[in-house]
């Protein structure tokens, strides 16, 4: 794969570093060093893949919320996540594509990803720290 431009592995940095920033989230590698996730109470939030592998780099979240998931499937080259996980609402979101969503609009995505997974309880801290 051609390299990645280095404004998006910064952004693909920034979303990475927000996520772990969640309360109670952690970083693993399921499928080997190129596909990170974060989860909390055991439950992937987020894919987060890499900026090194085979694949470009993507976001990749789950949007209950119908104005949120239309806004996600409208973001350039956005699609369904595979393996039916976009019937449930996980959108995969390439970082490189011209027009690609800010660091800042990601980071909005994956909170809310979080909180249709997290504990009430972590999500109640999370609102408390705001």
């Amino acid at each position: 794969m051609a390299s990645v431009p280095k404004a998006v592995v910064k952004k693909w940095e920034k979303v990475r570093e927000f996520t772990l920033g969640l309360p109670g989230a952690v970083e693993e590698f399921p499928w080997g060093p190129e596909d990170c996730v974060a989860k909390v109470n055991k439950k992937i939030f987020v894919f987060l893949g890499d900026t090194e592998g085979d694949y470009p780099p993507s976001v990749t979240v789950k949007l209950k919320d119908e104005a949120l998931h239309g806004h996600a499937m409208a973001a350039p080259g956005a699609v369904p996540a595979g393996y039916g996980l976009g019937k449930a609402g996980w959108v995969q979101i390439p970082l490189a594509e011209k027009g690609a969503p800010s660091a800042e609009v990601l980071c909005e995505w994956v909170e809310e990803s979080y909180r249709t997974v997290a504990p009430k309880k972590l999500v109640a801290e999370l609102d408390g720290k705001n």
